[in-house]
């Protein structure tokens, strides 16, 4: 009987033992990935936040945890970053340590969970176009409906969403001012069901979230992503490429290779890096850059500027092909051009005499009599000469003086084969004669 008992109590030992080890190593193994949303927001964060959420779900994370700190960005790339956290399986929190500002607050709203700062602030989020106006009606509309739509995945009540992009909202119950767009503080957020809780820290958002006892991995931008996001940035685009086409057009005018070449090289190879990293730029576009350019190089040896033309139409297809937009590519191509026109002409006014890459733009020395030069034979002397049309005059003929060819126009009148004719006037090249009529002597 004892002997069974203590049998009894073996198996219930072993039993629990199994049983808790597993929970034990699946709490050891939990991770919980922190990941920045830092500056504004641009396509080129999307690659890097695909680069996290595929990380963290290969790793079976158990939550994901965006530090979010953003006066907002650009609509496409907040709408593409949305459609990444609704597509994820994982459990998906934002934190918001200072502020989620328009695509911010767009991007928080894809989140399951919200927690703020004490003095972190969500909202603002009127849409503007690229020039800081604002936006016409068909993309104001839409963007409403996006922000309702992102309020509405997460549970939360999309009037307030719908208030912090339209102006026009009039929420009675609660404060937000007619005219203004609504931006709501921690406590406030709170209030309305826009935060789960609020914490000043990282480690009080995984208290409050339950998970303070995994493991936290951070993932930060690598150096390419970090390039990534500044290059494909709509602002930075035009100006890389103004700095190319500038020292591209320099280049090809001046002797050899130098600073001009290495400027507009590193600056379309910042753009293609940049955009391939982010995914926009394939490697037919970089093929097709890299043909563009030789024969854009081969018009100085193949007359004719066909094979020119052929290659700055193949450049500026691989351009518009390699962005993540094709019309503000365009946009960006016309300004480049524009600010590179403008840049060669304030080199070559205020700088062109001191650079020797100019000398082959610009001809400087003048084609003076002074210095001995004379644009065609001024044959002055030969007027009065008597000489004999050895071709018809129709008007323009040869005629001969003392044995002498040379190209001359009549008067107006047709002069025949063997006639005498007379010089009557030299106007550069250009040598006038009369038919001659001997006078009879009285």
């Amino acid at each position: 009987m004892k002997r069974t008992r203590f049998f009894s109590w073996i198996f219930m030992l072993t039993l629990s033992f199994l049983l808790v080890i597993p929970s034990l190593t699946a709490l050891a193994n939990a991770k919980v990935y922190h990941v920045p949303i830092e500056d504004n927001v641009e396509k080129g964060l999307l690659a890097f936040l695909e680069r996290a959420f595929e990380e963290a779900e290969a790793q079976q994370a158990e939550a994901i945890v965006l530090e979010i700190h953003t006066p907002g960005g650009f609509v496409d790339a907040a709408e593409k970053i949305g459609m990444l956290f609704d597509q994820s399986s994982l459990r998906i929190i934002a934190f918001i340590n200072s502020k989620a500002h328009s695509a911010g607050a767009f991007i928080a709203l894809h989140a399951g969970e919200i927690y703020m700062s004490q003095n972190a602030t969500i909202g603002a989020a009127g849409i503007i176009d690229g020039e800081g106006n604002t936006a016409d009606e068909k993309a104001e509309s839409a963007w409403w409906a996006a922000m309702e739509a992102a309020a509405i995945s997460s549970g939360r009540d999309p009037e307030f969403a719908r208030a912090m992009a339209d102006k026009s909202v009039d929420l009675r119950d609660f404060r937000a001012p007619v005219g203004e767009f609504l931006t709501l503080t921690a406590d406030e957020a709170l209030q309305v069901g826009y935060s789960e809780g609020t914490a000043n820290s990282l480690q009080e958002v995984l208290q409050q979230a339950g998970i303070e006892d995994s493991e936290v991995i951070a993932v930060e931008p690598t150096l390419a992503e970090n390039i990534a996001r500044i290059v494909t940035n709509p602002i930075v685009v035009p100006i890389l490429l103004s700095v190319a086409s500038l020292g591209l057009v320099l280049e090809l005018y001046s002797p050899g290779f130098g600073v001009p070449g290495t400027m507009a090289l590193s600056a379309f190879g910042l753009f293609f890096f940049g955009h391939t990293i982010a995914g926009f730029a394939g490697y037919e576009t970089i093929i097709i850059f890299i043909i563009g350019l030789v024969l854009l190089l081969l018009e100085f040896f193949v007359p004719g500027g066909i094979v020119g033309i052929i290659g700055g139409a193949l450049i500026i297809i691989s351009l518009l092909f390699a962005g993540a937009s094709i019309t503000h590519m365009a946009y960006s191509i016309i300004i480049a051009m524009f600010i590179a026109v403008i840049g060669m002409v304030i080199l070559m006014k205020f700088f062109g005499k001191k650079l020797h890459v100019f000398n082959k733009l610009v001809l400087r020395d003048a084609t003076t009599t002074e210095e001995g030069y004379v644009s065609n034979m001024n044959r002055v002397e030969l007027i009065g000469r008597v000489g004999e049309a050895i071709t018809p005059l129709r008007p323009a003929g040869v005629i001969s003086i003392d044995h002498e060819r040379i190209d001359a126009v009549s008067d107006g009148s047709y002069i025949d084969k063997g006639k005498q004719v007379e010089v009557i006037k030299v106007e550069g090249s250009r040598i006038v004669v009369r038919e001659f009529i001997k006078k009879m002597e009285e």
